[in-house]
Order: structure tokens, then sequence, then C-alpha cells
């Protein structure tokens, strides 16, 4: 599950982890919008402005996002659009979450967040 903890709220019940250099390339690349019913946190090495940086191609679907500091507060946030080719967080991120389009509107600059997962992606 992907809590608000700030505001003390659940925000999808869902969670994957894309941990590796695989599953941080790939993203949602060639995914199903009927199949995306969960969050899933991007872990970079380090934090970053650049190495957080995404892209929407082959992607064809509307997703929220959030970029999260290294100690999981949200630094930034937006909405994105299939084939978009880039968006840079305003500050350096150590996480981002992808999200179901609208799932992010509650989360403010600033609130923290905590998951669990249920398995990798």
């Amino acid at each position: 599950m992907l809590e608000n903890v700030t505001k003390k709220k659940g925000i999808i019940g869902k969670v994957r982890l894309a941990k590796g250099p695989f599953e941080r390339a790939k993203g949602l690349m060639f995914e199903n919008l009927a199949d995306f019913d969960y969050a899933l946190v991007f872990i970079l090495p380090v934090p970053s402005r650049l190495a957080a940086s995404v892209h929407m191609m082959f992607v064809f679907f509307p997703i929220d996002i959030i970029f999260l500091d290294s100690g999981k507060k949200v630094v930034d946030k937006a909405t994105l659009f299939p084939w978009q080719l880039n968006y840079t967080p305003k500050l350096s991120a150590k996480y981002f979450i992808e999200l179901p389009e609208g799932c992010g509107a509650g989360i403010s600059t600033g609130d923290k967040l905590e998951w669990e997962s249920q398995k990798s992606k």
C-alpha cells in the first residue's frame, strides 16, 4: 500500500518496485492501461534531478508522477501524457512514483509518503 503519512490517507493499494536498471529503464512502456492498478516506485542509486528525468515514449496513457527526496518527502509532482519527451523534477529526487492518472490529486509538496510492496516489477 502507498500511504500519505502526512495526511494519514491511503493513495493506492498495490505497490511494485522498479529496483534494477532494466526495471527502471522499462517503467510503464508497452503496458496496458487496464493492467495499471498499482504504484510503480523507482529507487535511484543517489538523489539526482537528471537521473530522475522521465519520458513517456511508448506509454499510451497519462500518469501522475510524484518525486520524493531521500526522506520520502514530496519535492515535485506532475501529470504526464503519452509521448511526452521529457520531464525533469524541480529538485533532486531519490525516489519517484508513477501512479494512475488522478491518484496524485491529494498529494502536496512536503507530504511524506510510505509504502509496502507486494512484489517487484
